[in-house]
C-alpha cells in the first residue's frame, strides 16, 4: 500500500464496493461484499502471511491483489483453497497448470512482445540489448522476446540483468559496461521502482543523449502518470508500449468521481486514471458477479492456529472455492478497461497497444494491433482507421531533443573509434579509385566509382558508421592487392576499398561483400576500315530467294498490265514476239524511268502504282545493304604469340580468371588507360599490344574515353566474380553492406552511380556481328509480295468480267436491230 499502484489498487476497489452496493440491481441482494485490505509492504513472504491470516480469522471467500508476480505465486499455494485473483501480476510464468484458482485480471507480458518487435522493425535496428530484472517478472517475457525480435531480423548483442534490490553503484558498473558495446538501442523491462532509480543513473551517464534509442515496456508505461517529476525528466525521449482502453461514457464519469475524490494526497497528485486501478475495480466486479449468481454460503469456523505457517494445511477448502473460480472464468462482461473475457485463466490480449513517447509529458503517438501493425488511430471499437505508418504519427521526440530517429550504430564502439579504410593508391583508373594528397589542408581526397557506392552503401544503413579512408602504400612483394588483402586479415585495417576481385582463395582468409560490379571480363580490340574487292558483292545483298521471287513478280506484273490493256490498248498489240518483248519492257523499266506506254484502264494503273510503291521499298533496301557491305568495320584478328595487355592486377587474368582463346599469349602489364592506347596503338610488332583483355570495369573506363578507335568484344571464356569490399573475417558489417548494394541496384542508383563515372558506355560487340551484314531474304518482304500480288489479281478478275459484260451487251444490242426487206425493182 505504500506504492503508487497499491495506493491507487486499494481506491479503486473501495469505489467498485461502493458502486456495486448503490447498483439498483444489487441494492437489496442478501449478500454483500466486505473488503479486508492488508499490506504486503512489497514483501512475498509478508503477502503469504497476511494471506493466511485473513483466510483464518476473517474467512474471506477470495484473494484480491498480489501485486507482484513473486507475490502471486507464493499465493499461488493458497488456490486451492479459494480464488486469487491478480490484476498486476503479469508474469508469463504465471499459470493456472500449476495454480487451477489462479485468475490473471491483468494481461500476459507476453501479448505485448509482438507491438516491441514491430517497432524495432519499423525503425530499421538490427542490432539491441535487453535490459531486464532478475525476478519472475522480468525473466518471463524474455523467450517470446527473444523469438520476436529474430523473426523480426533484429539480433539481441547482449542481456543485463539487474537484481530487483540492486543499489545504484551497481546499476552504474553495468550502465558503464553497456556504454563500452556497440549497440546503442536498448530495451527495458523492470519494475516501476527499480526503472525509477535505473533512468536517473542513465541520464547522469550521459546515456539520455542523441543517436541512443529506448524502449520500456508497459510495466514502467503504465506507472510513468504517477512517477516523480525527476524520474520523468531523466527518460526524455523514450518510447514505450500499454493497452489502450477504449473510451466509453462509464469511464469518463468514473474519472471524474476518481479526480473529485483522490485528486491529491500527501504525497503525490494523481492526474489519470491508472489502468491498474482499472483492473482493480473490474476484478472487484468479475468477483461480485461470481458471488452474486452462487447466493450466499455458511462461514466457517476460526482456526487458532491462524499466525502458524506450519498449520497452513488446517486451512480447509471453502465450498465455494472452486466455484466461484469456474463462475468467474466463464463471466463475460464490459469493465470499465474494455470488454472482461477470460481466456485459459487470464484476460485476453488487448486489441490494440498504445505506442507512447516521454516528450515533456506522456505522448500518445500512435496504436499498434496485431491484424494491421502500426497504425495512426483507431475508431471506438479499437480498430485500425489508417494505413499502417509510424512515418506520419507526427513528432518523435528522441533522446536528446533529436528529431531523427537513431541510426544503432553497432560495429563501432562508443569510445569514438572510427573504422581504417584501406584503398589502393595507383598512377591509372581514377574513376575507379583516385587518391589525391591535398599538402595546404594536410588532407587526402579519395573519389571515385568504388568510393561513391561505398558511401551510398553506408548511408543506408540503419546505423552510423564513422570510417576515414588510408590509402595503401606501394606493395613490396610484388602482389599490391594480395598485399592491401593480407592487411586486413592481419586486422591492421578495418576493411578495404577498390577496384579488388573476388576470388576463391582471397575468400579463405577475408569476407567480401556481394560484387558491386558487373561480373566478367572482355577483350578491348582496334577497329579498322576496309573495303571488300569481292566481284560478286552486288549480288549479296539479297538473298538467292528473294532474287527469283522479285523476278517472278517482274514478270507476273508484266503479263497483268498486258492482259489488262492488250483489247483496247494498240500499243499492246501486234506480233506474238513484240508483245512477249512489250511485257518484259514494260515491267523491268519500271526500275530505272517513266513508261512511254501509256495506260488506258484504270486497274493497270492501281497495279502498276501498287508495284512502283513495291519496287521503291526493294531498291531502298537494297542500296543500304549494298553500302554496308561495301565498307565494314572489322576487328583485327590475334595471331599465335600476340601481346596481350592488361591492368596491374594482370596476374589474376593470367593464371586464375579465364582460359584464353590464343596460343601462348604474352602479357604486357598496363597501369593507366594511357599506357593502353599507346600500346594498342604500337601493335604487337612494334611494342605494343594486340588487344586488351581486362575486367569490365577497367574496360569501361578505356572505352569512356577511346571508343570511337576501339570496341569491347563479349568474351566466350570464364567469368570473374566482380569488385567487392574487403573485410575480416567474420564481420557483422558484411551481410550488411550486401544488402544495401542489392538496394542500390534494385532501386536504379548504382546505375546512376555508374552512368556519373562512365558516360559512354559501350556496349559488348560480337566479331561476327561486325564483320558481317545480315542479307535480306524474301521473308522479310512478304507484305510487299501479298499486296502486289492480291492488287493484280483482282485487276485481272475485275477486267475479264468488265469485257464479258461488254461482249455481252454488243450481241443483245445487234439482235435487237430490225430487219429491213428489200424487194426486186
Amino acid at each position: 500500500m505504500d506504492s503508487p499502484v497499491g495506493e491507487m489498487a486499494q481506491q479503486c476497489m473501495t469505489m467498485a464496493i461502493s458502486d456495486l452496493n448503490a447498483s439498483p440491481s444489487h441494492i437489496n441482494h442478501p449478500l454483500k461484499l466486505i473488503l479486508h485490505p492488508r499490506n504486503s509492504m512489497g514483501q512475498p513472504l509478508k503477502a503469504l502471511s497476511s494471506a493466511v491470516e485473513l483466510l483464518e480469522n476473517e474467512q474471506v471467500e477470495a484473494l484480491i491483489g498480489p501485486q507482484t508476480s513473486e507475490e502471486a505465486e507464493l499465493l499461488g499455494e493458497l488456490g486451492d483453497r479459494v480464488p486469487i485473483i491478480s490484476f498486476s501480476a503479469s508474469s508469463p510464468l504465471l499459470s493456472r497448470e500449476k495454480n487451477p484458482n489462479f485468475i490473471r485480471m491483468t494481461t500476459n507480458d507476453n501479448s505485448q512482445v509482438g507491438a516491441i518487435a514491430a517497432l524495432v522493425q519499423k525503425f530499421g535496428w538490427r542490432e539491441l540489448v535487453i535490459i531486464h530484472e532478475d525476478s519472475s517478472y522480468g525473466n518471463g517475457i524474455i523467450p517470446d522476446l527473444l523469438l520476436a525480435l529474430h523473426e523480426g531480423n533484429a539480433r539481441v548483442a547482449h542481456r543485463t540483468v539487474l537484481p530487483p534490490q540492486a543499489r545504484d553503484i551497481y546499476v552504474e558498473a553495468q550502465l558503464y559496461k553497456l556504454m563500452a558495446l556497440s549497440a546503442n538501442i536498448f530495451i527495458v523491462h523492470m519494475s516501476a521502482s527499480l526503472a525509477s532509480r535505473f533512468f536517473i543513473k542513465v541520464n547522469e551517464l550521459g546515456m539520455m543523449s542523441t543517436g541512443y534509442g529506448w524502449i520500456v515496456t508497459d510495466g514502467i508505461v503504465n506507472e510513468l502518470p504517477v512517477m516523480d517529476r525527476s524520474v520523468l525528466d531523466s527518460m526524455q525521449g523514450v518510447i514505450g508500449i500499454r493497452p489502450s482502453i477504449p473510451p466509453s461514457e462509464r469511464l469518463h464519469n468514473f474519472s471524474m468521481k476518481w479526480r473529485n475524490n483522490f485528486f491529491t494526497n500527501q504525497h503525490h497528485q494523481i492526474p489519470e486514471v491508472n489502468v491498474y486501478c482499472l483492473w482493480a475495480y473490474d476484478s472487484v466486479w468479475a468477483l461480485a458477479k461470481a458471488a452474486y449468481h452462487l447466493g450466499p454460503t455458511t462461514s466457517m469456523q476460526k482456526n487458532d492456529s491462524a499466525n502458524e505457517l506450519a498449520h497452513l494445511a488446517a486451512i480447509h477448502s471453502r465450498r465455494t472455492g472452486s466455484d466461484l473460480v469456474h463462475t468467474i472464468l466463464r463471466g463475460k462482461f464490459t469493465g470499465l478497461s474494455g470488454e472482461i473475457q477470460l481466456k485459459n485463466g487470464q484476460l485476453q490480449q488487448p486489441l490494440a497497444f498504445e505506442i507512447v513517447n516521454v516528450i515533456g509529458r506522456v505522448k500518445r503517438i500512435g496504436f499498434w494491433t496485431q491484424w494491421n501493425g502500426m497504425t495512426q488511430g483507431l475508431n471506438r471499437s479499437n480498430v485500425a482507421t489508417q494505413s499502417p505508418s509510424l512515418r506520419k504519427m507526427g513528432s518523435i521526440g528522441w533522446p536528446g531533443s533529436s528529431s531523427a530517429v537513431p541510426k544503432g550504430q553497432r560495429v563501432m564502439p562508443k569510445t569514438g573509434k572510427r573504422m581504417r579504410i584501406g584503398v589502393p593508391f595507383k598512377k591509372g583508373f581514377k574513376e575507379l579509385v583516385g587518391v589525391e594528397l591535398d599538402p595546404e589542408k594536410n588532407a587526402t581526397i579519395v573519389t571515385g566509382f568504388c568510393i561513391d557506392v561505398f558511401k551510398a552503401a553506408i548511408d543506408l544503413l540503419p546505423y552510423e558508421v564513422k570510417f576515414d579512408f588510408i590509402p595503401f602504400p606501394d606493395s613490396t612483394t610484388g602482389s599490391y592487392y594480395e598485399d592491401l588483402i593480407y592487411h586486413v586479415y592481419l586486422q591492421q585495417y578495418d576493411a578495404a576499398v577498390g577496384d579488388i576481385t573476388i576470388t576463391g582463395n582471397r575468400s579463405s582468409y577475408v569476407d567480401f561483400t556481394m560484387p558491386f560490379t558487373e561480373t566478367g571480363v572482355a577483350m578491348i580490340v582496334p577497329i579498322e576500315t576496309s573495303r571488300s574487292t569481292n566481284m560478286w558483292i552486288f549480288l549479296q545483298p539479297l538473298t538467292v530467294d528473294l532474287w527469283l521471287v522479285i523476278g517472278a513478280f517482274f514478270v507476273f506484273t508484266g503479263c497483268v498490265v498486258w492482259t489488262i490493256e492488250h483489247g483496247d490498248n494498240n500499243e499492246f498489240k501486234g506480233p506474238l514476239a513484240q508483245q512477249i518483248g512489250m511485257v518484259m519492257w514494260y515491267s523491268f523499266s519500271t526500275l530505272y524511268f517513266e513508261q512511254r506506254e501509256k495506260l488506258i484502264s484504270n486497274l493497270s494503273k492501281v497495279v502498276v502504282i501498287v508495284w512502283l510503291f513495291v519496287v521503291l521499298i526493294l531498291t531502298s533496301s537494297y542500296t543500304a545493304n549494298l553500302s554496308s557491305m561495301l565498307t565494314v568495320h572489322q576487328l583485327q584478328s590475334l595471331p599465335k604469340g600476340e601481346s596481350i595487355g592488361s591492368n596491374v592486377d594482370s596476374k589474376l587474368i593470367k593464371t586464375d580468371l579465364i582460359n584464353l582463346p590464343f596460343k601462348n599469349p604474352s602479357f604486357a602489364p598496363l597501369d593507366t588507360v594511357e599506357d593502353s592506347v599507346n600500346a594498342l596503338r604500337d601493335g604487337s610488332r612494334n611494342g605494343g599490344v594486340s588487344a586488351i583483355i581486362d575486367e569490365i570495369p577497367y574496360v569501361k573506363v578505356f572505352l569512356s574515353k577511346y571508343s570511337a578507335q576501339y570496341t569491347m568484344v563479349e568474351p566466350s571464356y570464364k567469368s570473374t566474380n566482380g569488385f567487392g569490399f574487403v573485410f575480416p573475417k567474420g564481420s557483422p558489417l558484411v551481410p550488411d553492406i550486401s544488402a544495401s548494394i542489392a538496394k542500390l541496384r534494385e532501386d536504379g542508383k548504382l546505375h546512376l552511380i555508374s552512368q556519373n563515372w562512365f558516360q559512354n558506355r559501350s556496349l559488348f560487340t560480337n566479331q561476327d556481328s561486325a564483320t558481317k551484314v545480315a542479307r535480306l531474304d524474301s521473308y522479310s518482304f512478304r507484305g510487299l509480295f501479298l499486296i502486289t500480288g492480291i492488287t493484280s489479281t483482282v485487276a485481272v478478275i475485275a477486267s475479264y468480267k468488265f469485257r464479258k459484260k461488254q461482249s455481252t451487251t454488243a450481241q443483245h444490242e445487234v439482235a435487237d436491230q430490225p430487219v429491213e426487206e428489200t424487194f426486186p425493182p
